[in-house]
């Protein structure tokens, strides 16, 4: 992978710094933050520009307010814990574009910080608008791209904004991109990766990008319900994403003339109507009314023969409804037994590592992606537009 041009080189004394950052982080029905570590991932970035004089202004998103004012979504609770955090005040401008905006980044000083409100309160975000990206623009001299998490995505802050001002990528991006490397670079093989979630359509190319990389691709969860289905598996009432035979039938193929071994559960846990507790059966028989929730005990050994010598080990997303207790132990009990294993381990995303810290498995891991599909892009060796934007170093 190429190295981009480091924040560490840029100029930043004395100049306005908008940094794009991903403080997407989960709030409670209180509106209080649930999981900051988003937000602590960027601060050793934000203390460069603090230590080197300049004037740092940060853009984020949050949920996924559909181009409106919502306040639901505001960045509020991630001013207040960024104020803690760097030790000084950290201010929200009422929006992150407009007269507010370009009044409370011209009253900054030297080492200050200045939060601004939602991106996506704004439809030209998402868009990728170009009157979007040049007035956010115009509020600085300098663009760094702090949001790993977020530059999988040709939005205008990622994209639209460093094509406009000298780019630089953060602390957090150049750390990134070195750790993932290590399994697009200089992969130590055996190299397995766990996938689960859902939205197959979104990741059958990515799927297609690890045949021939990964030695092993372990699929659970609502990922593996189309590959089962075209298989002729009887699933009840559990939802499959359909109109996806010819995608599937192209990947197996290309797993077959790669050589990558692709395994399906053989078994699940599932929900009964009327039944409180999970029930089980073979993966290609579910009873009629029943949905399959989880992978069984026998897919769990199955899973974890597949880890046994394994050198390198790659996760993101859930084996199944992992936060209902009663359906988290193949998610659990996989990564638990990943935990005994030697090797290099990452998790990718947010909510896979929210859940594995739920779960106290979050030890099994050596390192943890800020990332979720941006990482799943990289390690498929897939362009990522906010990184293809910054030059290299």
């Amino acid at each position: 992978m190429v190295e981009r041009r480091s924040v560490r080189s840029a100029p930043v004394r004395g100049r306005r710094v908008l940094v794009r950052c991903d403080f997407n982080v989960p709030l409670t029905e209180g509106g209080e933050i649930a999981d900051g570590r988003r937000i602590a991932e960027a601060l050793p970035t934000l203390h460069h520009l603090q230590s080197e004089g300049a004037k740092t202004i940060l853009i984020s998103h949050l949920g996924r307010p559909g181009g409106r004012k919502d306040m639901r979504y505001s960045l509020r609770p991630v001013a207040r814990r960024l104020s803690s955090l760097l030790g000084q005040p950290v201010p929200l401008a009422e929006d992150c574009v407009g007269v507010s905006a370009l009044q409370a980044a011209a009253r900054l000083s030297n080492g200050g910080v200045l939060l601004l409100e939602n991106l996506r309160f704004h439809a030209g975000e998402e868009a990728n608008d170009p009157g979007f990206s040049l007035e956010l623009a115009q509020l600085a001299e300098i663009f760094v791209e702090e949001a790993f998490g977020t530059v999988h995505r040709a939005h205008a802050s990622t994209v639209g904004v460093p094509k406009r001002l000298p780019a630089f990528a953060g602390l957090l991006v150049e750390r990134e991109v070195r750790e993932l490397s290590r399994l697009t670079d200089r992969v130590e093989h055996p190299y397995v990766a766990i996938l689960g979630g859902a939205k197959v359509a979104d990741k059958l190319p990515i799927l297609e990008g690890l045949v021939g990389r990964a030695d092993t691709l372990l699929l659970g969860g609502a990922l593996a319900f189309p590959f089962l289905a075209d298989r002729g598996a009887e699933l009840g009432a559990t939802p499959v994403e359909p109109g996806l035979t010819p995608e599937l039938r192209s990947f197996w193929e290309k797993a077959r003339q790669a050589g990558t071994r692709v395994e399906l559960p053989v078994d699940w846990l599932i929900e009964i109507p009327g039944e409180k507790e999970a029930g089980a059966c073979p993966a290609d028989r579910v009873p009629p009314g029943a949905i399959a929730r989880d992978i069984g005990p026998r897919t769990r050994d199955l899973f974890y023969s597949a880890l046994t010598g394994s050198r390198t080990v790659f996760w993101n997303g859930p084996l199944g409804k992992a936060e209902d207790p009663r359906f988290a132990p193949g998610t659990r009990e996989v990564l638990a037994g990943l935990g005994t294993l030697g090797g290099y381990h990452v998790c990718a995303g947010g909510d896979s590592a929210h859940l594995a810290q739920e779960l106290g498995v979050d030890g099994a891991f050596q390192y943890v992606s800020t990332g979720g599909g941006a990482a799943l892009e990289f390690v498929a060796g897939l362009e990522l537009p906010g990184l293809a934007v910054i030059p290299p170093a």
